[in-house]
């Protein structure tokens, strides 16, 4: 007789291990390795290769995904580490590492330091997070020494976002209450970048100030000074994504004397060529041109720069805005071209066309943002919706960019999707442990399991409830029952030898959504049978 076995499906197996390929719902889902999570919210692309957290795995042309084993990853935080951040430029790779604090209060996210590589994660070092000490009281910008706070705790100061410069070896780090941040020796030390305070649209090294450096402070937060997102193009320009707008730093802003960088932020305003709102979560370049010329050449033009912004208190909407080039007085133009009224996180590209990730779907462009379509169903080659409970897209990516090889991804809730034809079919990549298990205490044996469990039908979409058969077995019964045994619906699922899923939707036979409470499973295969149970919380 089976358990209940919700804890396995989270469970860290043994790095590298494979799961097999799943039955759900008549469709079959790829194996992710054993450990991965199916929550995927960050991906990178580099040439062929695709980077994947929260626990970091790759694959190399979409073959079998794989680990990266290495102790710099291994934390002595109190609570799960993740990938948070994650850029890639040719061998070199960095992480940024974090976790909710499950011990302290409204359990914030916090930081947990990073891991590097330089040899294609050959090997990895490990550094700790952008964080202050008590006596980093004051902080030197230009001719001004500023009174500053120091951020000595890692919670709500996760690495949101991070940026490795391969021409200078800098690696700029946004951090929300440590604020915008640079490492110019690999993570040993890191410096506190000054960003203009709410107060004023600019900042200059040659100018005094007196203000306090503090993006945030006894429950007050200088939104100026709150960093989410961060990038330096390829012609060096820092671009750094605020709670107050986007502030922006040419190579030619940087002061001889000191190394300081001027500044000069933009806002949202109301008008046309501003940005959708000031809550900058995510700035990508897009790449143009042909790199073996110089930047700004006719033959390699400045690579457009999109930036995705959320409503703040100035107002705004949930926008996509891209910037390709300054006016004649040097003000950078902001067009916005997509205005989804929902959540969007992130953006890929494929020459002209534009993927947008966002809470009810993916958006797609084919004309570099001017129209736009969407995708909240994702069918398989047979033009069949898969069983995907969310349709929200968190993370986009494609590798092979601008080659008849080009690859689509998106990360889900549901685990990583691929698309070789430019998003019109999909293969769904998941985490699939077996019900027996690997022995462990982290991966139970058990002959069935369902999840989520608890299940929220009206958020969760299916409980799938999972089993193994070792043969073909042609249809598994599945029986659902209240607490008093009574019969609430029967579910007829196809079923391979190996791993199977059935899905429940939350609903009786009648098609009436069912009340709060304990409900049992039973599952016959054949001449095999497990039970289980499942608590319904909506």
């Amino acid at each position: 007789m089976g358990r209940l076995g919700f804890a396995a499906l989270l469970a860290c197996a043994a790095v590298g291990a494979q799961a097999q390929p799943v039955n759900s719902g008549g469709f079959v889902f790829e194996p992710l390795p054993l450990g991965a999570r199916n929550g995927v919210s960050n991906l990178h692309a580099e040439g062929d290769r695709l980077y994947a957290g929260p626990r970091l795995i790759v694959t190399e042309n979409g073959q079998a995904f794989e680990f990266f084993d290495d102790p710099a990853f291994d934390s002595v935080v109190p609570g799960r580490v993740s990938v948070f951040s994650l850029d890639v430029e040719d061998e070199v790779i960095w992480v940024g590492l974090g976790y909710i604090d499950e011990f302290a209060q409204d359990n914030p996210q916090s930081a947990a330091g990073f891991a590097y590589s330089t040899d294609a994660g050959a090997s990895w070092t490990f550094r700790f997070p952008q964080l202050d000490t008590t006596v980093d009281t004051t902080l030197v910008y230009g001719v001004s020494t500023l009174p500053a706070l120091p951020v000595t705790a890692p919670q709500q100061s996760p690495p949101f976002d991070l940026d490795y410069d391969p021409d200078t070896g800098a690696v700029w780090v946004a951090g929300f209450a440590s604020g915008l941040r640079r490492s110019d020796d690999l993570g040993r030390t890191w410096e506190r970048i000054v960003l203009p305070p709410d107060s004023s649209a600019f900042l200059r090294p040659e100018i005094p100030y007196d203000f306090l450096y503090a993006p945030v402070a006894q429950g007050v937060q200088q939104n100026g000074f709150v960093a989410f997102s961060v990038l330096v193009d390829e012609a060096g320009t820092v671009w750094a994504g605020t709670a107050a707008g986007v502030a922006r730093s040419d190579s030619s802003d940087v002061d001889a004397a000191t190394g300081d960088r001027a500044w000069r932020r933009f806002a949202f305003d109301d008008t046309a060529l501003s940005l959708p709102s000031d809550f900058v979560v995510s700035i990508e370049e897009e790449p143009v041109g042909d790199p073996a010329f110089p930047v700004g050449s006719p033959e390699n033009p400045r690579n457009p720069v999109w930036i995705i912004g959320w409503p703040a208190e100035s107002g705004g909407d949930f926008g996509l805005a891209v910037w390709r080039g300054d006016d004649a007085d040097g003000d950078p133009v902001f067009e916005t071209v997509l205005l989804p009224g929902q959540r969007i996180y992130d953006t890929a590209f494929d020459g002209d066309r534009v993927y947008v990730a966002g809470n009810d779907g993916l958006y797609l462009s084919d004309d570099a943002g001017a129209t736009w379509r969407t995708v909240s169903s994702f069918r398989d080659g047979n033009g069949a919706v898969l069983p995907l409970a969310d349709p929200g897209v968190f993370a986009v990516a494609v590798t092979g960019a601008g080659t008849p090889k080009a690859v689509l991804w998106a990360g889900t809730s549901e685990g990583i999707l691929k698309s070789a034809d430019g998003g019109r079919t999909w293969t769904v990549f998941r985490v699939n442990v077996p019900p027996a298990g690997d022995g462990t205490d982290e991966a139970p044996a058990v002959e069935a399991y369902a999840y989520p469990n608890p299940f929220t039908p009206g958020a969760d979409g299916f409980c799938r409830i999972r089993y193994d058969t070792p043969s073909e077995a042609g249809t598994a019964l599945v029986r659902i029952f209240d607490f008093g045994m009574r019969l609430v619906r029967t579910l007829d699922a196809p079923s391979r030898a190996g791993a199977n899923e059935a899905l429940w939707d939350g609903l009786s036979a009648d098609g009436a959504r069912v009340a709060n409470g304990v409900y049992f499973y039973v599952v016959e295969a054949g001449a095999a049978e497990a039970t289980g149970k499942i608590l319904v919380l909506e």
